[in-house]
């Protein structure tokens, strides 16, 4: 029987009522101390994991003040872009901040876990985006939020109700275990694949400080602070905007601008750097090697490094030696966004081998970043694939007969 099928059997004519979420649960109105806190009751936007993944221990612990409190069964949901698609069911007690929300269920007719699998539909999701607010780091709307429809079967019959809402839950998650345990071991074999790749990256470009030539970044290269372009993204224009989300995602994120409009043109063989970067950010110090000429223009959270000599300091070296650069990393405060400062950048020692020996660096670090890249674009089509088998799943199970009027 198909998920469509089942449902209607289960239903079996039974009424549906939307209501909103306002009306079925509310915010959290308690407080935790943070000398009630951990890793792994603690829980903020960073160790939220993206696209319904659940949450990972926090590398940052409050010690001081009282927090928003959570408690087993409430829902956490993301509130700051780019975070508006985590979302967690929580199975303990802890504490969180600002950033998160902490929906707590209120209504006895209301299977929490049910809750949590109708928010995480790309519907609410897409919903939460449309009404978000502010113009850096956009906010979800906590009262349009409130607002959201939320369907509850025979509501005036809580024990069959309840009991529709186990199966679908019990249903859902059945299949999010499969999903998860297939996605686990994709993302583990993804994980070693670029632990070896690391690896042998780290030995490659270690070297000994005595038989090596080291000099500061600014004696090699060239800095360039690259210009605001946000506002000059078009649907029509031809030049990629090198931002942190594009170098990060490794060009799978490209806003474009027009070529007329490009203040700082990216050329050939530089070197365009992530700048700044959200707390634990993956963009941070991660650089991006520019193959053509008038392909990519930066905005203003990333520069680019021009080699000064190519015949004494390979450029593609540079890129290598660059990224996500140990030097610039310490930096990172692991609790507020981080700002290099173009002194730190170019105070940054690097080493200075003997150009035949860059060249021959290069050769072996492109081939194993071919094959990583490889490698990696197969095992996360495969992850995509099993999350979209699950999404339809549970659109199937939720596709309840629709209010006559959407929310606003």
């Amino acid at each position: 029987m198909s998920a469509a099928g089942f449902l209607e059997k289960l239903l079996d004519g039974a009424e549906v009522v939307w209501k909103p979420l306002g009306d079925i649960a509310q915010y959290s109105t308690t407080r935790i101390g943070s000398d009630q806190l951990n890793q792994s009751n603690y829980v903020g936007v960073d160790n939220l994991l993206q696209n319904r993944a659940g949450r990972v221990n926090s590398n940052y612990v409050p010690t001081s003040g009282n927090l928003t409190e959570f408690k087993e069964g409430d829902v956490l949901i993301g509130n700051i872009r780019p975070y508006l698609r985590k979302i967690w069911h929580a199975d303990r007690r802890g504490g969180t901040n600002g950033d998160v929300l902490v929906v707590h269920p209120t209504d006895s007719v209301l299977n929490s876990r049910y809750l949590f699998q109708v928010l995480t539909d790309e519907n609410f999701f897409e919903y939460n985006i449309q009404h978000s607010k502010g113009a850096k780091m956009p906010r979800g709307s906590k009262t349009h939020i409130l607002q959201y429809l939320v369907p509850i079967p025979c509501p005036d019959d809580p024990q069959k109700s309840l009991a529709i809402q186990g199966e679908i839950v019990r249903r859902l998650d059945s299949f999010t275990e499969l999903t998860t345990e297939l996605t686990t071991e994709l993302t583990t074999e993804l994980t070693q694949r670029k632990k070896q790749y690391n690896h042998y990256r780290d030995q490659l470009l270690t070297f000994d400080e005595y038989e090596t030539e080291w000099k500061a970044l600014g004696d090699v290269a060239h800095f360039q602070n690259a210009k605001p372009h946000e506002k000059l993204v078009s649907p029509d224009g031809d030049v990629a905007l090198l931002t942190a989300g594009f170098i990060s995602s490794e060009g799978k994120s490209a806003r474009f601008v027009k070529a007329a409009d490009v203040l700082t043109p990216a050329l050939k063989d530089d070197v365009a750097m992530v700048m700044s970067d959200l707390p634990n950010g993956r963009a941070l110090a991660k650089t991006f090697f520019v193959e053509e000429n008038d392909r990519y223009a930066a905005n203003q959270r990333v520069c680019l490094l021009r080699v000064r000599e190519p015949t004494i300091f390979f450029p593609k070296f540079l890129h290598y030696v660059m990224n996500r650069n140990k030097q610039l990393l310490r930096y990172d405060s692991g609790y507020d966004q981080t700002h290099l400062k173009k002194d730190w950048i170019l105070e940054v020692k690097v080493p200075v081998p003997p150009i035949a020996e860059q060249i021959h660096i290069v050769a072996i670090l492109n081939k194993f970043d071919t094959l990583t890249t490889s490698i990696s674009e197969g095992l996360l089509r495969e992850i995509e694939l099993r999350e979209k088998q699950y999404a339809w799943y549970r659109d199937q199970l939720l596709s309840f007969p629709k209010p006559n009027a959407e929310v606003a």
